[in-house]
């Protein structure tokens, strides 16, 4: 049995799934369509209610004013009830009896069940109003007339199947409007609908045609609603993300193409000279040593890049505070203690992040310290253009030949000076500066040592 309702379940779930609308316009009509039928349906039962309770009054009405005709004709001044004959006797008997001290003087003809209702209402002595239903539905209203010495009572009876017909062609054309409204409604909800969401059909026929890179289109840039309008400001922030990502992909793509080729070729130079013709012992010796030296350049290229890949590109906007950052750095535990940290003016704030701050200045400073005597300074101060920060050191300073080669990826003034690097963090630091509206300069005026110079938009 449990089984069984399972089933039945399953299939009513799938049947009213399948009734379900694919499409969010067919949704939303739907949802419209349901609303409207609701109102409608509200709206039909509540006025046909109140158009029955305005024949009834009606009936009541008429009622009411056939008894007070009918009890202008019975005579209660004296001792016994007397009923006047009229010229219109025949129009006022009609549906009329008339009781005197609960018995009965007059009656029409041929209504005998109907009779037996009216003697139930006059019994009760009160002007009071019924509805009973013998072949047919009638209303039956009862008309106290008093006296001076004596007491009667008019009862009048009205057919409703007038006032019924009236409310039946009430109720059917009231149906008939509510079809029709409800077939309006349908039809322009889903041209409303459709027409509302013509622009994210553009907007998605325009996203499979954009390229992601290349093109410069914005969904911003043309007019639509305001819940549309920032939909698209969300989507070009996201394509500027894409853009971004594959932009930087693209340039580690190329800087490791670059930087790995010139190891690469020493380690394949090196190999095809050694199996040129016979070495002795220690030209192998030198051979393997060029090339573990040439794999170590490859291993320090790759970690330098991949570090800058993950960590190094700016994702969002903000601002650091330039003087706690520079102090987070000299007190790295490589560093010797001989950095010092200053700054003029009041707190200097740049307009980047924290951590991309520490990314420019840290391989200035690892490499002022790799070089350095006896001192390293980081002094801070602000420009008319944002924040400036010089990294000075008192070692032996850039050979004037070598100075416009400092920051090219790979380069080094000696590479046998015994010290490590792979040439890199200058121009690295040099990218992201430039990434930000900033830029890593060399000050060759700056004697002993050497200077560079960050300037950094303010915050």
């Amino acid at each position: 049995m449990s089984g069984t309702r399972h089933r039945l379940q399953a299939a009513v779930t799938a049947f009213l799934h399948r009734l379900t609308p694919r499409t969010l316009r067919g949704r939303l009509s739907l949802v419209a369509l349901t609303t409207a039928a609701l109102l409608m349906l509200v709206l039909t039962v509540a006025f046909n209610a109140v158009a029955q309770q305005r024949l009834q009054r009606q009936a009541d009405d008429e009622l009411r004013t056939r008894a007070a005709a009918v009890a202008a004709t019975v005579d209660t001044s004296g001792p016994a009830v007397r009923v006047l004959e009229t010229s219109d006797d025949a129009l006022l008997d009609a549906n009329v009896w008339i009781y005197a001290s609960g018995r009965l003087l007059e009656e029409p003809p041929n209504t005998v069940r109907l009779t037996r209702v009216a003697d139930a209402l006059a019994r009760r002595g009160v002007r009071r109003c019924v509805t009973a239903s013998v072949g047919r539905r009638l209303r039956l209203c009862a008309q106290p007339v008093s006296g001076v010495n004596s007491r009667a009572t008019v009862v009048t009876a009205l057919d409703l199947s007038p006032y019924q017909s009236s409310a039946g062609t009430l109720l059917l054309g009231s149906l008939a409007l509510d079809v029709v409204m409800l077939a309006c409604t349908y039809v322009l909800t889903r041209l409303a609908v459709g027409r509302a969401l013509r622009p994210v059909r553009t907007m998605t026929d325009q996203a499979t045609q954009w390229s992601a890179v290349a093109s410069g289109e914005r969904f911003g840039r043309s007019r639509h609603p305001a819940e549309l309008a920032r939909l698209g400001t969300s989507l070009d922030a996201l394509l500027d993300r894409i853009r971004t990502l594959l932009r930087h992909e693209r340039q580690l793509t190329g800087e490791l193409s670059h930087e790995l080729r010139t190891p690469l070729s020493r380690i394949i130079a090196e190999l095809d000279w050694w199996r040129a013709r016979p070495r002795t012992p220690a030209q192998t010796h030198a051979t393997y040593e060029a090339i573990a030296e040439a794999a170590r350049s490859l291993r320090t290229i790759c970690d330098t890049l991949l570090d800058d890949a993950r960590d190094g590109a700016p994702t969002a906007p903000g601002t650091a505070e330039v003087l706690p950052a520079l102090r987070r750095l000299a007190e790295v535990p490589e560093r010797p203690p001989h950095v010092t940290v200053t700054a003029d003016g009041p707190p200097l704030e740049a307009g980047i992040p924290p951590a991309l701050l520490e990314r420019i200045v840290s391989p200035l400073l690892a490499n002022a310290c790799r070089y350095a005597r006896s001192e390293v300074a980081l002094h801070a101060h602000d420009t008319p253009d944002g924040v400036r920060i010089d990294v000075t050191d008192d070692g032996p300073g850039v050979p004037p030949a070598f100075a416009g080669h400092l920051f090219e990826p790979g380069r080094r003034a000696d590479p046998g000076d015994g010290h490590t690097g792979a040439g890199l963090g200058l121009p690295l630091a040099r990218r992201l500066a430039r990434s930000v509206g900033g830029e890593v300069t060399y000050d060759p005026g700056h004697t002993p040592g050497a200077r560079f110079v960050v300037s950094l938009p303010a915050g």
